[in-house]
């Protein structure tokens, strides 16, 4: 069973700077795809962005050039650089194992104007 805990998340004024960190349980994460996404009250789950087992990486277009996402396999940790944060990215944020379908428990980014 795989297991995901999520933190980093805070209260950050706009244009600052967060880094969420993903820890994962489990013996393939360095062959599993994962990702990061986000819901924000009363929206829709979305992708925000994915990284393969090779480190090939894709991003919502709302983040490019904001956001960097990149693993730790020696770790088992994923993580979400975000830069540049704005209000509209306001939401709970979810580390995703693509390959188990497992979800984290989420952590809360509030950027405030």
């Amino acid at each position: 069973q795989v297991q995901l805990v999520e933190s980093g998340g805070g209260l950050v004024q706009s244009g600052g700077s967060l880094r969420l960190s993903c820890a994962v349980s489990g013996p393939i994460f360095k062959i599993s795809p994962m990702g990061w996404y986000r819901q924000a009250p009363g929206k829709e789950r979305e992708s925000v962005a994915v990284i393969s087992s090779g480190g090939t990486t894709s991003y919502a277009d709302s983040v490019k050039g904001r956001f960097t996402i990149s693993r730790d396999n020696a770790k088992n940790t994923l993580y979400l650089q975000m830069n540049n944060l704005k209000p509209e990215d306001t939401a709970m944020y979810y580390c995703h194992h693509l390959v188990f379908g497992s979800w984290g428990q989420g952590t809360q980014v509030t950027v405030s104007t």
